[in-house]
């Protein structure tokens, strides 16, 4: 008969897939907006694909910047319907939604005062930098929609509703598809079109998320001053840690606009490719997220670190086996986004270092999710602070030695070799374990 332990890594199993499919699908949703508008601007030209890597790489980074929506409301609510009480999580969706608002308002007013200037930084000029500037104009208006749904599925996973961020999403996306191909080839819009088309599906799902949060919210609106403090805190932790991120993503495009337009328009594809596979590989961390605050919740300390566990080894496993994608479509993924020659072949440059990163970062993403599931905020913002420090000079001296697109995603694996060993430190030694419904260790 089996073991005991068997018996309850399988019940573990279940349980974990059972979150991380349906979260699979949500999370995927905004990087496919990116494959999307990337695989249909790919196949207009090499000046307007090189104009989508700069501002698409700004605009992402802007918006991830505030991905604490998700991740430090699901903090909050796994913990409070862990310990049986839901009016206390429903209060949390009314805080996200009010900051979200903010949030997204502030963005249209920044995106659409400092365009010019953005693409500037990013060294754009001529026709890409003219492009540049239209896409960031465009696409800023789909803030507070962006910002009301990384709010919604906060709430939705922090209760263990994963179906239904996954329903609204996989319509937005298919809607996105539709009004693009539209409006880039039938209405000869170009890249405005790929705009259009994104934030008038960001729309739609902003509208569908800011109802499920008014619902949870139960008409508990007001303005919750010791709720706010504290998702603002674990917010901010996030957002430092996000932005230290960022910084390497942003200086490494502004390092090889000066390569030239096939660098970065290799780049782009690369990195359009590891952010849709990070966020998909980050189906098992949201899973770990709301189970392990869950149980801390509900005082169950034991079972907490059994989960952490067994989202190592799910992980490993699910990362080797993208590696191996990876490494055998390596002739032919990125054909999909260009039919440029010389693109593709300096994207063959760093795809080998890509592919062979998989199975570390999904490790990295899965423990990134025990942590947060635990309010281990601090940590996570240090640590990243630590890997960024080392990746950009790795970057800049590799990428002026002469390694071009391959120094580029030299410094991106350092950084990710060095959350490695932080991550795996902290998750083994326990001191995340705090059990009880609070979130706040900042």
């Amino acid at each position: 008969m089996p073991s005991t332990a068997a018996t309850s890594n399988r019940s573990r199993d279940r349980r974990i897939f059972a979150l991380a499919i349906p979260a699979l699908g949500a999370l995927a949703a905004e990087p496919t907006y990116l494959l999307v508008d990337t695989a249909i601007v790919g196949h207009l030209g090499t000046t307007q694909l090189a104009a989508l890597a700069m501002a698409a790489t700004f605009l992402g980074s802007a918006f991830w910047l505030f991905n604490f929506l998700a991740y430090g409301t699901t903090a909050q609510v796994s913990r409070l319907h862990g310990a049986g009480d839901p009016a206390g999580a429903g209060a949390v969706s009314a805080q996200a939604l009010w900051l979200a608002l903010a949030i997204g308002a502030a963005l249209v007013v920044v995106g659409e005062l400092l365009a010019p200037q953005i693409v500037a930084m990013l060294q754009g000029d001529g026709a890409v930098g003219e492009k540049a500037e239209t896409y960031l104009r465009i696409s800023f208006l789909g803030a507070p929609f962006v910002m009301v749904v990384l709010a919604g599925e906060g709430y939705l996973r922090g209760v263990q509703r994963m179906s239904v961020p996954l329903k609204i999403l996989v319509v937005s996306n298919l809607v996105n598809v539709v009004l693009e191909l539209w409006f880039v080839f039938g209405l000869d819009w170009d890249l405005a079109g790929s705009a259009w088309g994104t934030v008038i599906a960001q729309a739609g799902a902003g509208v569908a998320f800011g109802v499920v949060l008014l619902r949870a919210a139960g008409g508990r609106l007001r303005l919750d001053r010791a709720r706010m403090r504290s998702l603002a805190r674990i917010g901010g932790n996030l957002v430092l840690r996000t932005a230290a991120l960022l910084v390497v993503f942003n200086v490494t495009v502004a390092l090889l606009a000066a390569e030239g337009e096939v660098e970065l328009a290799a780049h782009q594809v690369i990195l359009q490719v590891f952010l849709f596979l990070a966020l998909t590989l980050d189906a098992l961390a949201v899973a770990a997220q709301t189970l392990v605050g869950s149980h801390l919740g509900a005082g169950d300390a034991i079972e907490a670190r059994a989960l952490s566990r067994r989202i190592t080894v799910i992980s490993a496993v699910s990362g080797a086996l993208v590696g191996a994608v990876l490494f055998v479509g390596s002739s032919i993924i990125p054909d999909a986004f260009t039919r440029d020659d010389a693109v593709i072949r300096t994207v063959a440059d760093a795809w080998w270092l890509f592919a062979l990163m998989q199975p570390f970062n999904a490790m990295v993403f899965g423990w990134d999710g025990v942590l947060m599931g635990a309010g281990d905020t601090r940590f996570l913002m240090l640590a990243m602070f630590a890997a960024s420090a080392v990746c950009v000079p790795v970057a800049a001296l590799t990428i002026a030695a002469g390694w071009g697109l391959l120094g580029a995603w030299t410094g991106i694996a350092t950084l990710i070799a060095i959350r490695f060993i932080t991550n795996v430190a902290r998750v083994e030694g326990g001191r995340w374990i705090q059990a009880g419904p609070g979130t706040d260790r900042s």
